[in-house]
């Protein structure tokens, strides 16, 4: 690493545990943030812990050419009427997505009240971005993560309507195709992923790949995109 992000020092991935844990402390500013997503790290912790830093091994990934939608979620694209935007509702979106799921317990999220501050004084400085996914003017799901050269680092989605994350994370593929990006990090595994196309590969393909995506030069700012309907090949 060079120039601003000298100062953001990580120990090597390789010391990760098998659980992928590599460090524990510092602070959530967006250097920092910035300097741990270029080496494959990222923070997940929940209330009343101290900020850990991760970088499994395996990790999960989705190829934007390799989404996969099923034919009941192409039906949805067509007839529930979903409108896509961008940056619009960045507040709302992390909040939702902080909210508790079924069966979690209030004060249960890893989404937590300091990470909320810190990743939208990211939105603001134009790295942090949220997708919108609404109907009939309520927004009924979404997602949010971190645009660093040609790789997005997704943090998590939220639906209040069937397939509404799918539909946004539909939405985020086309918009990343047309930017040229490579991969999306989906970080760790889940069914949900796996069943639109994710996949998990070696921690060490991942850094290779995460290098060569990353010289692409920055352009950070906010994404002003708003769409109605989905057309898929």
């Amino acid at each position: 690493m060079s120039g601003q992000f000298e100062q953001y020092a990580f120990p090597p991935l390789e010391t990760a545990t098998p659980e992928g844990l590599l460090a524990i402390g510092g602070d959530l500013s967006s250097g920092r943030l910035l300097a741990a997503y270029r080496q494959g790290i990222f923070p997940w912790y929940s209330t009343g812990q101290p900020i850990l830093w991760w970088s499994p091994d395996p990790r999960t990934v989705l190829y934007p050419e390799q989404l996969r939608v099923k034919r009941s979620l192409r039906s949805s694209l067509r007839k529930q009427g979903f409108r896509i935007t961008t940056d619009r509702a960045f507040g709302a979106v992390i909040q939702s997505c902080a909210a508790p799921r079924s069966g979690e317990s209030e004060g249960g999220t890893w989404i937590t009240a300091h990470m909320m501050d810190a990743y939208t004084q990211l939105n603001r400085d134009g790295y942090a971005h949220s997708l919108e996914v609404w109907q009939d003017e309520c927004l009924v799901g979404g997602l949010y993560g971190v645009a660093i050269g040609r790789v997005f680092f997704g943090e998590s989605m939220f639906s209040r309507a069937r397939d509404a994350s799918k539909v946004g994370l539909v939405g985020l593929v086309r918009i990343l195709t047309d930017k040229k990006f490579e991969v999306i990090d989906c970080q760790l595994p889940s069914d949900h992923l796996f069943s639109l196309g994710a996949q998990s590969i070696p921690r060490t393909d991942f850094i290779a790949h995460l290098r060569l995506a990353l010289d692409a030069v920055d352009t950070p700012g906010l994404w002003d995109i708003e769409f109605e309907g989905l057309q898929l090949s």
